[in-house]
């Protein structure tokens, strides 16, 4: 259809994520903030879908202080009985107590790296990997990269970051572009 704009055909028509896939998926993301954003958010996914995740997100951003890593490295046992009361958020006590573990891993690593993007973008790097994919049927759930950063990850203390959601996390902080050619976001995420 003329002046149709296409896109990666999970993006569906659901608002949410079509906003989501326009805007954010795939742009190359150096924020320290952001990135432990989508820690806690593709930790807390593990065995759910993504849009159920991206629905709860503005909750996930008031229960767990806007993903200020220092703020929820500090939470207190006290802290996630409130957490697990919530229904904004997965009510899940081990993926709770996994984001704050998790914020202070993150620290850690942003100690020795000198910023958790400087971890994460070590692993390429420094540079996306720019893939070629035609059709989604093309693009793999994981990739010796993904296995070699959950490995890595799961040896400092990151809790429900498998290969898939390792993989999952490189696309969509841009740290591979895995947009489909033919979508309109390929071109642009290589200039960001």
């Amino acid at each position: 259809m003329p002046g149709q704009t296409t896109r990666c055909e999970w993006a569906g028509t659901d608002p949410l994520y079509v906003a989501y896939h326009d805007d954010e998926w795939g742009t190359p993301e150096r924020d320290d903030r952001k990135l432990f954003e989508f820690v806690v958010l593709e930790s807390a996914q593990a065995g759910l879908s993504w849009i159920t995740i991206l629905r709860k997100r503005e909750n996930y951003r008031r229960a767990f202080a806007a993903f200020d890593p220092q703020k929820v490295a500090r939470f207190t046992p006290a802290r996630v009985e409130e957490l697990l009361q919530d229904a904004g958020i997965v009510r899940n006590r081990q993926k709770i107590e996994a984001a704050i573990g998790n914020a202070r891993t993150a620290l850690a690593v942003a100690e020795e790296f000198g910023s958790i993007a400087g971890y994460f973008w070590n692993f390429v790097d420094g540079a996306p990997v720019v893939n070629r994919f035609e059709t989604m049927a093309d693009i793999p759930a994981r990739t010796s990269t993904s296995e070699a950063m959950s490995k890595d990850m799961k040896q400092r203390g990151f809790k429900f970051f498998g290969p898939t959601i390792a993989y999952a996390h490189m696309q969509a902080m841009g740290l591979v572009n895995d947009h489909v050619t033919s979508c309109f976001r390929w071109q642009e995420v290589q200039g960001a």
